[in-house]
């Protein structure tokens, strides 16, 4: 089972646990309950609402089950991230094989992850009716490491193949920049759990070395599926979306749950990054030489329903 991304956006919430149920209630007068979800489904709880407030209990119940409960800003960026301690039966043995792997590994896999990426967002452009050789070209560039930093250079030419010339990626702004904040946060949830389940931990990254950010391989694993976000964005604003409401939020989280392909066939977002999590503990544990990574082209569900367009 994949699990169910929780968003809690309404103000004034209150959450707790009840018989193996996170119960959603409304925080004033007599505490109405509102809904409930078996712990059992979530993967993922998005608080990302003024006004709420939760029980310890709560918490506990779903970080045992590898649940990652994730506290957004005004922005919608992630800001705080509760993760479980321990994720897998072999974490111990997974984490002294991932402290020990050798730096030129490290450049290897990311390498691999950049090309990946570079793929996916080539594929991005050609469903949006925008030339995808600026990026196609980019993807034999890439060398171990990619000293080069083809990645960045990729980056320059696809925004604004992408959504035009004026755009320019920056976290703190409203619009697409909060759509793709809100995208990405829903991603990072996601990728963190699979690599919690992996028995990895999130702040040994193969690239991102910044020094505060504790969710460094978090953040180099997700790389490849961020176009899945950026495509999805694009879609809404040539529909007239712009702004971060309930059904543009709804519409993100959806597609976590399409179809991508893989050497295995049809498989979800989510899945495709749990595939990717413990294909890289296995290659730190020397089981295997290469990640699991999607092939290139979109989720299945959105190339459908552009196709239809």
């Amino acid at each position: 089972m994949i699990g169910r991304i929780v968003e809690v956006a309404d103000d004034q919430r209150h959450l707790s646990m009840l018989r193996g149920f996170m119960v959603v209630q409304d925080s004033g007068g007599e505490r109405k309950e509102l809904g409930r979800v078996p712990l059992d489904d979530i993967a993922a709880v998005i608080a990302n609402a003024h006004g709420l407030s939760y029980t310890n209990n709560l918490l506990v119940a779903l970080a045992e089950r590898g649940a990652p409960f994730v506290l957004c800003a005004a922005n919608h960026n992630a800001v705080g991230m509760l993760l479980p301690i321990e994720g897998n039966f072999e974490q111990s043995k997974r984490i002294e094989a991932q402290l020990a792997a050798s730096l030129p590994t490290h450049k290897r896999l990311w390498a691999a992850v950049v090309r990946s990426k570079l793929e996916q967002q080539a594929a991005a452009l050609e469903a949006t009716g925008a030339p995808p050789a600026p990026l196609a070209a980019l993807v034999g560039k890439v060398k171990s490491g990619d000293p080069a930093n083809v990645e960045a250079q990729g980056a320059r030419r696809y925004w604004g193949l992408l959504f035009g010339s004026d755009f320019r990626r920056d976290q703190a702004a409203t619009g697409l920049n909060a759509l793709l904040n809100y995208g990405y946060t829903v991603l990072r949830a996601a990728s963190a759990r699979a690599i919690i389940a992996a028995g990895l931990h999130p702040s040994i990254g193969l690239h991102h070395s910044h020094d505060n950010n504790a969710m460094r391989l978090v953040d180099d694993v997700m790389e490849p599926f961020r176009p899945v976000i950026d495509l999805k964005v694009w879609q809404q604003q040539r529909d007239g979306g712009r702004e971060v409401t309930p059904e543009a939020k709804r519409a993100l989280v959806r597609t976590l749950y399409d179809d991508m392909q893989t050497d295995v066939g049809a498989t979800p977002v989510m899945v495709c990054l749990q595939r990717l999590a413990t294909s890289l503990a296995q290659v730190y544990l020397g089981e295997r030489d290469k990640l699991d990574l999607p092939l290139p082209g979109l989720p299945l569900a959105l190339a459908s329903s552009l196709q239809d367009e």
